[in-house]
């Protein structure tokens, strides 16, 4: 696409001039950090375990952006998109970084990757569903993000550690949101404590591989540049069980406690990740390098 038109006297016009998300500058933790080889430049491996945070981030702000103009209350069309937003803006700074490895620029790992070198938990590509099945979601990834982003604020990465030191403060919010929500819906009508009730059940089971450790974050960890995802599982469940006790909600038992087998920071992924990268990535794949 381009502005390119016609001044009155047979000229070219750009009436639009040139706009690229790319030339938006990063929050200013990251300033210095390009790929033009100057600044903070993360290792193989710190650059897998961004990543790692940076799919998680994208593919659910990707989820949420669905819901505008569909929530429940106009209030809701907005306080979704911003979160969604919110985590756009963890997704650039951790995948700026996260291509400073590699000499990728953010918009290379976000719409030129397929869907095997995805590396998000399976909880984030979980479909929408309901309004229920949304906030179930969202109480769950915004109490793991919390935990998560106030621990990685005290890496030994200065990077990693600065965006973690802005993010947790946004997903606080996020949980918050969650949290007030889960209570309406359970306290709510017959109906809305059904769904919520039914939503809890089907997200349970994309719970655990939030926490699994593996040799990427051990050997991270160890350096005091990740956090080791087990670390975090005491306070997620000392949050979550407050809520649920506090909704009057019980957590899944029998049949519907299944866990999932994961995989998703291998590369393997549900049904549900395809599609939404297919939408996600479709107007940058079919005008490769355009601007407007």
């Amino acid at each position: 696409m381009s502005g390119a038109d016609l001044d009155p006297h047979g000229g070219q016009l750009d009436v639009h001039g040139d706009v690229s998300v790319d030339e938006v500058e990063l929050a200013e933790e990251l300033a210095g950090a390009g790929i033009t080889g100057t600044g903070a430049t993360a290792s193989a491996d710190a650059a897998e375990y961004a990543l790692r945070l940076g799919d998680d981030a994208l593919v659910l702000a990707q989820q949420l952006g669905m819901w505008i103009a569909r929530a429940p209350e106009l209030e809701e069309d907005v306080a979704l998109g911003n979160i969604g937003l919110d985590l756009i803006g963890h997704a650039r700074s951790l995948l700026h970084y996260a291509g400073t490895a590699s000499g990728r620029r953010e918009d290379d790992l976000a719409y030129w990757r397929d869907e095997r070198e995805w590396r998000n938990a399976w909880l984030f590509e979980q479909p929408n569903g309901d309004f229920a099945h949304t906030i179930a979601r969202q109480l769950v990834a915004a109490t793991y993000l919390v935990e998560l982003y106030a621990a990685l604020a005290e890496s030994t990465d200065p990077t990693l550690a600065a965006i973690a030191a802005k993010a947790v403060k946004e997903v606080d919010y996020h949980r918050d949101h969650a949290t007030q929500w889960t209570l309406r819906l359970a306290g709510g009508t017959e109906e809305s404590r059904r769904r919520m009730t039914v939503a809890i059940a089907d997200t349970w089971p994309y719970i655990d591989e939030l926490f699994v450790d593996d040799e990427l974050v051990e050997h991270l960890a160890a350096e005091g540049v990740a956090v080791l995802p087990s670390s975090l599982r005491p306070a997620f469940d000392a949050v979550i069980d407050a809520v649920m006790a506090e909704a009057e909600l019980e957590p899944p038992t029998g049949r519907t406690a299944f866990v999932a087998s994961g995989g998703g920071r291998r590369g393997s992924h549900t049904e549900h990740l395809g599609p939404l990268l297919a939408e996600m990535q479709v107007l940058a794949r079919q005008h490769p390098g355009a601007s407007w």
